[in-house]
């Protein structure tokens, strides 16, 4: 038994939504979305042993979301925030989906994502397209649709 490469999933196959204060946004104009869930550990010293062990102490979301620079949206959330004060919070819908892979879909929801920073305003003689990208935090998650296993 063995992974056929016509199972592995395209990076282009699939979907990204934002929703916003209920307002669901399609981020068809998303190039990449990389999010990383990372244990918060403690190092522990005991009698007896030399080494130093760890042990978790909780976890932090953090993550990447690079765009082609054609939506104010994520502007306009952190120039509220500058003259407001008011800061938003989004959650990520994320769904991978390769039609030609027979591992089904994926589907992994961040909550209470956060923009860390975001372009304001860019420009770039050299750039045949504009891109972004927005760093964020989330401090929740969900996986509603598996990966299945591989049909032969």
């Amino acid at each position: 038994m063995f992974l056929k490469a016509g199972d592995t999933v395209s990076g282009q196959e699939g979907s990204a939504q934002a929703n916003i204060n209920g307002e669901v946004h399609d981020l068809f104009y998303a190039k990449a979305i990389e999010a990383t869930a990372e244990k918060l550990k403690t190092e522990i010293k005991t009698l007896k042993k030399r080494g130093t062990q760890h042990k978790a102490a909780g976890w932090s979301g953090s993550g990447t979301l690079t765009l082609y620079y054609v939506t104010s949206l994520f502007r306009k959330l952190m120039i509220q925030y500058i003259k407001t004060g008011k800061d938003t919070y989004f959650d990520l819908i994320i769904t991978n989906e390769d039609p030609t892979s027979t591992i089904g879909k994926q589907t992994v929801v961040l909550y209470n994502c956060n923009i860390d920073s975001t372009i304001l305003a860019k420009l770039d003689v050299d750039s045949e397209a504009l891109d972004e990208e927005i760093e964020f935090t989330f401090d929740d998650a969900d996986l509603l649709d598996e990966f299945g296993n591989p049909v032969y």
